[in-house]
């Protein structure tokens, strides 16, 4: 575990969502949507990109910084070689790393954004990550065309993207007090409709390392967040901490449960994606924190390490989680 002693803040955060997330449950709490999803793009990539460069815009304009205060920005999606990323980043003439976490792709930009900071290199970073329901399905799946039925247990990619900007020197922001980089778990799930099975025994491993190293209260927190396990995947992970003797409360909830109404959106399993988390994290979340109504939070972001060619190997999935804690001390 890393405990930042730098304490980098949050000091700025934005998103952009799709039309089916912006009919959700968190409506009233994100910035910007587009009323088919497409945001005024010839494909579904393109709006990817065209996501995060909106989402990345609303950060700066809501922050009152602008791209040549940053000094690295951290980024990634499911798009091949995180393709929607660097174009949606490309004009902003940042130095850009490149990740890939799948689902954990936000959790683990935090994590790594924080470490540069505290090394003393860097003063401001940006971290962004999305994702998009039309991209995935035909990379992963299906063309939508085809109208294939999806299982109960697979879960519905968010068109969502969301942006934070970490930067040194207000205590009163939210900020990011420790990170547990994840390991790599594989059970030998190998079906891609059920990846909330796949990625909870790596969130249950990186949790309950956190509390035997740490000795906390996990009643403590205002919310233990994980994202995106879905329904399925979120049903297992306490399973599998309650069989390891930490018993999670109903502080305990994930992204991938709360951006949509499973009753009315026909969701299956729930969210997920790389913009799943960011979303949520950077609408509810931090709107909640800036509201001084939440002062101490976990956020466990979760991957499934597939991509098309390991699904056809009958590859298993292997799993990550990425811990980061954020705090505000007023």
């Amino acid at each position: 575990m890393f405990e930042l002693k730098s304490k980098p803040s949050i000091i700025g955060f934005g998103n952009c969502v799709g039309r089916l997330e912006s009919d959700g449950p968190l409506k009233q709490y994100f910035d910007l949507s587009d009323v088919d999803s497409k945001f005024g793009m010839k494909t579904w990539e393109k709006a990817e990109s065209e996501m995060v460069r909106r989402a990345v815009d609303v950060t700066f304009k809501k922050s009152g910084l602008t791209p040549e205060k940053i000094d690295m920005a951290f980024g990634g999606d499911l798009s091949n070689q995180c393709t929607a990323t660097a174009l949606g980043m490309r004009d902003s003439n940042i130095p850009y790393a490149g990740l890939y976490g799948a689902c954990s792709t936000f959790a683990l930009g935090i994590g790594l954004a924080s470490t540069a900071i505290e090394s003393g290199n860097y003063d401001r970073t940006l971290i962004i990550s999305s994702s998009h329901y039309s991209s995935a399905e035909r990379q992963y799946r299906f063309p939508l065309e085809y109208g294939c039925q999806r299982t109960p247990t697979a879960q519905t990619t968010v068109t969502g993207a969301g942006c934070i900007i970490l930067g040194i020197g207000d205590e009163d922001l939210p900020y990011v007090a420790e990170f547990v980089p994840g390991k790599i778990c594989d059970l030998g799930i190998s079906d891609a409709n059920n990846m909330g099975a796949a990625m909870a025994p790596a969130a249950a491993n990186t949790v309950l390392r956190y509390f035997k190293e740490t000795n906390e209260d996990p009643n403590r927190f205002d919310y233990i967040l994980t994202g995106d396990l879905g329904f399925e995947g979120h049903r297992i992970f306490t399973e599998l901490c309650a069989a390891n003797g930490l018993f999670l409360g109903e502080n305990c909830n994930d992204c991938g449960k709360m951006i949509y109404d499973p009753k009315s959106q026909g969701v299956n399993s729930g969210g997920s994606g790389c913009g799943c988390s960011a979303s949520v994290f950077t609408s509810i979340v931090m709107n909640r924190f800036c509201n001084k109504e939440i002062k101490d939070v976990l956020f466990i972001g979760t991957g499934a390490l597939l991509n098309p060619s390991t699904v056809l190997q009958n590859e298993t999935i292997p799993g990550i989680a990425h811990l980061v804690r954020i705090r505000r001390n007023k």
